[in-house]
Order: structure tokens, then sequence, then C-alpha cells
């Protein structure tokens, strides 16, 4: 009891020593943390990289590594591989391929001189697992695996690709060899779309922006009015970060609606609950990129009915999200 009390006599002295030497000792690593998170905050700021402007005839190699013409949107150069092949049914209603069977991948050329392809491609669950095997042969990247449409027959999967490098051509021959072993067919020439039968006007009013014809589809597209980045990499408006609302005409003035919304993290109850009180059903949430900042989440939504009263139904949940029309028409 005596060693008790004498050491207590003398731990104020070495408790206030010790303080002082921990708070010396402490004092350059809690001042730096801050600045070492700042400075690396800057640093990552300071390094992304923008995209750069190209024209069709850059990409004339990735054309004929594709078999197929691509075409420019602002920064990407963009080919659709519509699969015309699939007789695909949800809910009853034949989906046409422009609503939502279209593979769709773009090329982007930064100013580091290097190149990034990201995409979306439609696949048959029996293509699915030797379509991934030949895109990891070929060092191309799988970022999402997910559903656009409900209780569809035949079985289909929606996959993302991405792969960043300083040779599209090969990447877009690693593409073409995945592309093969599914049964995409070879390209059609284009021709001119009929009249969709929808009152677009009421459509575009309702909607806020300005559609555009694919086939027999009508689009509208928004893009987020943040600068979207994956990595290092600044994405260009409508590339990989697009809402689109999909109208496919089914007479009368009725529609099959389908399409994604992009959310962050605090918009996605917001945007859940307004679709499903418009009577808008929900099929997914996911992500599309593995390194997006900010964080991205997109849900797939499908309805059938007169499409001017699912236009403004879709466009409550379309104002919950910081987005705006997308430059020039529909992105990919």
């Amino acid at each position: 009891m005596a060693d008790k009390r004498q050491h207590d006599s003398r731990s104020p002295l070495t408790t206030s020593r010790r303080r002082v030497l921990a708070a010396a000792a402490l004092a350059p690593a809690l001042s730096a943390a801050p600045a070492r998170a700042g400075t690396m905050s800057a640093q990552r700021d300071h390094a992304l990289v923008e995209p750069v402007m190209t024209k069709l005839a850059d990409w004339a190699d990735v054309g004929t590594a594709f078999g197929r013409a691509g075409d420019m949107k602002r920064f990407m150069y963009h080919t659709a591989f519509p699969r015309r092949d699939l007789k695909v049914f949800s809910h009853g209603v034949h989906i046409d391929p422009a609503l939502a069977l279209g593979t769709h991948v773009s090329f982007v050329r930064y100013a580091d001189g290097s190149t990034l392809l990201m995409g979306d491609v439609v696949v048959a669950e029996s293509e699915l697992q030797r379509f991934c095997d030949v895109l990891q042969q070929h060092g191309i990247m799988q970022t999402a695996l997910h559903k656009h449409l409900l209780a569809h027959k035949p079985d289909v999967w929606w996959l993302h690709v991405h792969a960043h490098g300083h040779d599209p051509v090969a990447v877009a021959r690693g593409l073409r060899a995945a592309l093969d072993r599914t049964g995409t067919p070879p390209a059609e020439p284009t021709t001119s779309s009929p009249p969709v039968d929808l009152d677009t006007t009421a459509i575009d009013a309702a909607m806020g922006v300005k559609g555009v014809t694919d086939g027999v589809i009508y689009k509208s597209t928004f893009v987020r009015r943040e600068t979207v980045a994956d990595g290092h990499l600044v994405l260009p408006p409508g590339l990989g970060s697009t809402t689109s609302v999909n109208f496919q005409p089914l007479g009368g003035g009725r529609a099959a609606l389908s399409g994604d919304l992009v959310m962050i993290a605090s918009e996605v109850q917001p945007v859940l609950t307004t679709l499903r009180r418009g009577g808008i059903e929900l099929v997914e949430v996911h992500h599309h990129n593995l390194e997006d900042q900010p964080r991205l989440f997109f849900v797939h939504y499908w309805a059938v009915g007169n499409a001017v009263r699912l236009a403004k139904a879709v466009r409550k949940a379309v104002d919950t999200t910081n987005v705006v029309p997308m430059p020039g028409g529909a992105g990919s």
C-alpha cells in the first residue's frame, strides 16, 4: 500500500512528461495527415485525363476489325451490334432490338494517347460463359452483369465491357472474337427510319427533351451534370452515365417503356419510390463501372401503357436526379 502511494505521488509529473513527449512525437504525424490527404486529393484531381476529339477516319482500322462501320457521337466512336437474331418476349411483348437488345460499344481517345473502350453487350444465357472466356483471353474486363427485362424468354443477359490501353485495334479484334462466339448477326445496310407510331410531340413536352428515333423506337436521353470519371479518365457526356427512356409503339398510343436511370446514392430511394408511384415496374439496380467518381447506380425499369402518361410518370423520377438533356441527342 505504501509503495502504491509512493508511486501515485510521483505520477502527476511522470504522466505530464510522458504526455508532452507523446504529443511532441505525434504532432508531425497528426499535422501531416490532413495535409497528406489533401495532397492526394489534389494529385488525383490534377491527374485526371481529358478526352480529345477525333474524326471517323481515325477509327478506320477499328471498323475493319469489327467488320462493320461505326459513327461519331461527339468524343465517341460508337458501333452498334443489334441482336436481330433473338426473338425475345417480355410479358407478352415482342421486344424490338432497338428497345433493349442492342449491343453498343464506344472508343474514346485521351490526351495521353491512350484509348478507352466501354460498352454494353447482349448475350443469350447459352452464350454467356464462353463469351466471357474469350473476353478474358484478350484482356477485356467485365464490369457488370445483369438484366434489363422482367420475365423474358429466351434468357438473355447484359454484360458491360471495359478496356484501356494504347492499341484499340487489338481490343476491337478481341471483342470481335468474343462476339463471333455468339449469334450476333452481320451488319445490315442502313435504311431510313419510318415515322414512329406515337405522339412524339407530346412525349417531348412531357420529358422536357427532344427525343430521337432508332428504327421504330423513340428515345429520350439525359446525362449527369457532374464531371464523371472512370479512374483517372474523364468520361465524355453520354459514355456509361446516361439516363435512357425508350418507347416501343404498341398501337393506339400505347407503348412498352424500358430503359435505365443513372443516380448517385442519395437519389436511389427517391427514384425507386417515384417510379413505383407512377406504376412503373422495377427490374434491377446495379453499377456499370468499377472505379467511377461519383459512384453511380442504375435502375432498369419496365411499363406498358399510354405512352404520354408513361412519359409524365418517368419524368417525375428523372427530375429527382441531377441530369440535363443529352447534348446532340441519344448517347451510347
